[in-house]
This record gives structure tokens, sequence and C-alpha cells, in this order.
């Protein structure tokens, strides 16, 4: 009996999962009859649909629908939760460490492959800044978005019962730094969500919030356009939101966020959300990676100059045909990720069973964006929205985007709910420490004697009485 052609899949998100459920559609025969198996590698059980996290930390969708299980999508893979910390493809070796390698202490596991697709996404690019690894927030998770829901609405509780007016416009300013799509649509759906649960304080007052946007370069959201982008701007500031423009954080030690062009905001809230950096996973592989640390891909979907290994997404540095300019990348988005899934599976396949490869090529189409409820800003096939339609058009264009009919029905449901019955505004902040009230009920142990009791007698050195 031969030997089944091995397929590990790195990470489980946009990319990962897509490839591993166009691949287990395609060799639906193979993997039954055990001549194909596919592993996944990932940190998480789920892959998180990071489009709608603004949306989750406004409390207009349940996390739990944000996220797509994995186990449950992919019946006919191997799924692996740990994370990938070095690969050796010369070898065609992987290692892996597991929450249960971790318990046993036997060190990581080899996993052994025949094709590989390395697919670890992005983490947050963040920069040298005074007190930004201690007070800083990022925005790449389903845990951190509802964190950040949390945060807001504690930072509304301390101001409602302080004393202290420092600590009440602290508490009460928001600083978040970057103007892409994920700091744009957090800061937008979470200025919404306190806007309207500042009604429910008797002592704050919407005015009484101060947010604030600051961005690098000299626009926001370049992706739907110079127009539409300052029409965003404009739109933000008449919410009473600061933009700062060519203007970067210094820093933000002792709670105090410092501009560039010398403003100080006390704030206890920092979001950090400019910009990602490729997984450091693809540093401790032996494949060619290009100045900005993503693997050099051909249009084929391959990894430059090297057999059975294979990329796209935040990972992978593809050409784009489409473009007008030769030697330009395709964006490290969602829209092009998930369409080079599909051209990547089919291509593994063809090289299992002896057939040609084509190459990837999509034309952008646009880009949508939302700037919380019913507000929003669109740029597709040339046309431009704003306001309610382009609203619309972001919120049907990522249904039907979200894996999974079953997500689609949920996250559908859940958004005609939100608009008959009014917002949730609780913070479950406890959920973060879900240990504390049983620690506290427990009680301190009890102290320890300071001298040892010695044998037949008591503490104080005293006979033993029977």
């Amino acid at each position: 009996m031969t030997e089944p052609v091995r397929i590990l899949v790195v990470g489980g998100g946009y990319v990962g999962m897509y490839t591993a459920l166009h691949l287990q559609r395609h060799l639906k025969a193979e993997l039954r009859s055990g001549r194909a198996e596919i592993t996944v590698v990932t940190p998480d059980p789920y892959m998180t649909y990071q489009p709608f996290l603004p949306e989750a930390a406004a409390g207009n969708i349940s996390p739990r629908h944000v996220v797509v299980p994995l186990r449950r999508v992919l019946d006919m893979c191997r799924i692996v939760i740990g994370e990938a910390k070095a690969i050796d493809h010369a070898k065609r070796t992987a290692t892996v460490a597991t929450l249960a390698t971790e318990q046993e202490g036997t060190g990581p596991l080899q996993v052994s492959y025949d094709e590989l697709v390395i697919a670890p996404g992005s983490i947050s690019r963040t920069l040298p800044i005074p007190g930004l690894a201690d007070y800083g927030i990022g925005f790449k998770t389903v845990e951190e978005a509802i964190g950040l829901r949390n945060h807001v609405i504690e930072q509304m509780d301390i101001a409602s019962s302080t004393r202290d007016p420092a600590i009440r416009d602290a508490a009460l300013t928001f600083v978040f730094v970057g103007g892409g799509f994920a700091g744009v649509e957090a800061l937008g759906e979470l200025e919404d969500m306190a806007r309207y649960t500042a009604r429910y304080y008797h002592n704050i007052k919407p005015q009484d919030l101060k947010w604030v946007l600051v961005e690098a370069s000299d626009r926001i959201l370049p992706e739907v356009g110079e127009e539409m982008g300052g029409y965003a701007v404009r739109e933000l500031r008449a919410r009473n939101i600061e933009v700062r423009l060519e203007t970067r954080l210094e820093s933000c030690e002792d709670r105090v966020a410092v501009l560039s062009d010398g403003t100080r905001f006390p704030t206890r809230t920092v979001v950090w959300t400019a910009g990602v950096k490729p997984a450091p996973v693809l540093a401790a592989t032996d494949l060619p990676l290009n100045d900005r640390g993503r693997l050099k891909c051909t249009a084929f979907l391959t990894v430059e100059g090297v057999e059975h290994a294979w990329s796209a997404g935040d990972a992978a540095a593809v050409p784009d045909l489409t473009a007008a300019q030769p030697g330009r990348e395709c964006a490290p988005n969602a829209q092009h990720a998930v369409r080079q899934t599909k051209v990547l599976a089919e291509n593994i396949v063809a090289s299992l069973r002896g057939g040609p490869l084509k190459e990837y090529a999509h034309k952008y189409a646009g880009s949508v964006a939302s700037l919380g409820l019913h507000k929003g800003v669109a740029h597709v096939y040339g046309r431009k929205l704003k306001g309610y339609p382009a609203w619309f058009m972001h919120r049907a264009y990522h249904l039907s985007r979200v894996p999974t009919f079953n997500r689609k029905a949920r996250v559908l449901a859940e958004w005609t709910l939100s608009g008959l019955f009014k917002r949730e505004i609780v913070s479950l902040g406890s959920l973060e420490h879900p240990r504390a009230e049983f620690e506290l009920a427990a009680g301190p142990p009890p102290p320890q004697p300071k001298d040892e009791v010695a044998e037949g007698g008591t503490a104080d050195g005293g006979p033993k009485s029977d």
C-alpha cells in the first residue's frame, strides 16, 4: 500500500481555512480512501471573520457568530491546536508546540508533510513607543474586540462614580492610532455604542466623551479613494471626533498620550491599529522572503524557487497580474486572500494529479467601510457611495462573504433583532478573570508558622499535652 499524500496547512485564518475547505472538497475520494490526509495547525480552533470585529465590539453581533468552528467545517481534516515554531522545508518537517506538549514537558512535535501550505497570517505591527506595551490595546482578535467593549463601558462606570475630575476626563478620553479599516471602523462603531450608552448614565452626556483618531499619513481609509476618505474625515469630525492627520503617537507612558504635534491627552484607553507585520514563523523557515518579511511567491501561488510549498494572503508576496505597473504585488487583504485560496487549492490538486497550474489574477473591485450605525463609505467598481447606501452595501457584502450558511443566518437574525430592540449596554469584564469571585470566597491561604513544630512538642517548644 502506497503512503498517503500528507498536506500540512499552517494557519487557520482566511487562507488556511478556505484552502483546507477547497482541498477537502476536491480530494474527497482520496481522503476517504486514505490516499491523502490534510492536517491544519492553528493556535485557535476557529477562524475569525475580522470585518465583523467592530460590530461585535459594538454589541451588534454576538462574539460566537464572528468565528467559524474549524472542526465542524473541516470535518475531513485533522485539526491540531498549536503553533508552528519553525519549518525545515528541506526535510519536510514542521516544529509544532501544542497545549499537550507544554503539559507533558516533552518538547514540540515534529510534523512531517509532503505538501506545505503556509498561511500563518499576520500580527500587529508595533513600534518602540514608551508605554505602548503596558497600556496599548490591540484589535485583531475577537477576544480583543470584546475586551475593548467591556473596557469602554467600564471607563464610563469609573467616570460616573469618581469625584476626581482628572480621573473622569482620562476615563472618558479614547485614543485610536491608525486610520485604516480596523481603526476607523472600530472607532466609528464604539463611539456610536458609547453615545447611546451615555443616555443611561445620570451624569454623563455624549459630549463629555472625547474620541481621537491619530493617523501618520495625510488621509484615512486610502482603499476607498481620496474623495471618500475626505468625506469620512468630515463625517467623523461632525460627530465631535478629533481626527489628527500627519500625526504620530510619541508616548503613552503614565496613561498620557503624547502626540507628535505636542498635544497631550490624559487617557486610560489607547487602541493600536497601525498596521500589521508577517507572523514570526516565516522568519523561522528556510523559505525565501522579501525585504518586508513576506514569502516570495509566483502567480501560481507557489513559493518562488521551491517545490511543494504554497502560500497566499498576508504571508505571501504575490505578483498582481492585473496591475498597470509591472512588479506590483496583490494587497494583503481579505478580498484577495479568499479568491487566492480557490486557485491555490486547485493548483495543489492539479500538481498531485499531474495537471497544469493556473495563475491567480483578480482586479481589485473596491472597498466598503462602516463609520457606525447607518453610516459608511464605499468605492466599488468606480462608483462612490456614502451614508446609508454605503453602510447597507458594507453589511450586504460581508454577509455574503462570512463562511457557512449557519453563520449568515445567525448574523442576519441578530441584525434584525437589533433593529427591533434596544442595544445591550452591559460590560462583562469579569469574564476576563473568571476565578476572581471564587478566589475571594475561598479567602487568603492560612499563614505558615515561622518556626517548624518540633516533633513531640508544640510550636512554642513546650511539652505536647494529651
